[in-house]
């Protein structure tokens, strides 16, 4: 799943190579994905209009075309953008391509075809679009901003990170990460934190997005569709020794997600459900 280090990244890409280009030609190579909420038609409302910015809300990235009208992409478990020349190989499962003025291309492609790319003129239509809390980086987003939003919830420590009604941009890799920063057992819930602990699990959340935003960016370059992870220090790697401490990381399915941590940095018993 992309996050927000990765829509981070894309999202300055764009903004720099695409905004002021014209759209001149749509291909819509498979319909699951496209959902034209403007009753005009997708192609017609997307052919030659010029692309005016591109911004990022949580997991959104959204381009804003003239008039009004903007073109948001929710790449959900699988979705990835890429920008090519016409002749360059298009990834498996390409789903929509914008052929631009310039003689370049931006595509999506998902190969689980859960993600979904919006035409509209009113982004509150857009499905969970209200739902969505302040983004994880978000400069208002203050260590009080966060314990009061916090104190909203009561469950696991994960289980709220990857919420994005109470913070927009992380999953479950960089949930992982954040809580292995914290040095807290990603099942402990909500009500069993300190103040001090949820002022570390604030830090390690800004800290770790932050520094993995620098990551991707020296990784991937133009590339958009490359997602590096091979920097993270848990997720994933169950078995390889901690970053920290040298102990075997632990790896569990549990809540229907994959957890990597470090029981000897993260202790805690998990409670089943």
């Amino acid at each position: 799943m992309p996050e927000l280090p990765e829509l981070e990244v894309v999202r300055e890409v764009l903004e720099r190579e695409v905004t002021r280009r014209r759209i001149m030609g749509v291909d819509i190579l498979r319909p699951t994905v496209v959902r034209d909420l403007t009753q005009e038609g997708f192609v017609e409302g997307l052919r030659g209009r010029a692309i005016s910015g591109v911004w990022r809300r949580g997991k959104f990235i959204v381009l804003d075309l003239e008039a009004g009208r903007h073109l948001t992409i929710n790449p959900m478990l699988a979705g990835r953008l890429q920008l090519a020349a016409s002749g360059d190989k298009r990834l498996p499962r390409t789903a929509l391509i914008l052929r631009l003025d310039n003689g370049r291309e931006l595509r999506y492609a998902d190969r689980r075809d859960m993600g979904k790319v919006y035409l509209t003129d009113d982004l509150h239509t857009i499905p969970t679009w209200d739902e969505i809390g302040p983004d994880a980086l978000d400069p208002a987003l203050t260590l009080e901003v966060f314990r009061e939003r916090l104190s909203r919830h009561r469950g696991e420590i994960k289980g709220i990170l990857v919420n994005h009604r109470f913070v927009a941009g992380i999953g479950n890799a960089y949930a992982d990460e954040i809580c292995w920063h914290a040095q807290l057992y990603p099942f402990r819930r909500r009500p069993e934190l300190t103040d001090e602990e949820i002022a570390r699990l604030y830090h390690a959340m800004r800290d770790t997005l932050a520094e993995a935003i620098e990551q991707v960016r020296a990784q991937i370059g133009d590339e958009i569709h490359l997602k590096p992870r091979e920097f993270l220090a848990v997720h994933n790697k169950g078995g390889a020794p901690c970053p920290r401490c040298g102990t075997p990381i632990s790896q569990i399915t549990a809540r229907n997600r994959i957890t990597s941590f470090c029981r000897q940095c993260q202790p805690g018993t998990l409670v089943r459900q």
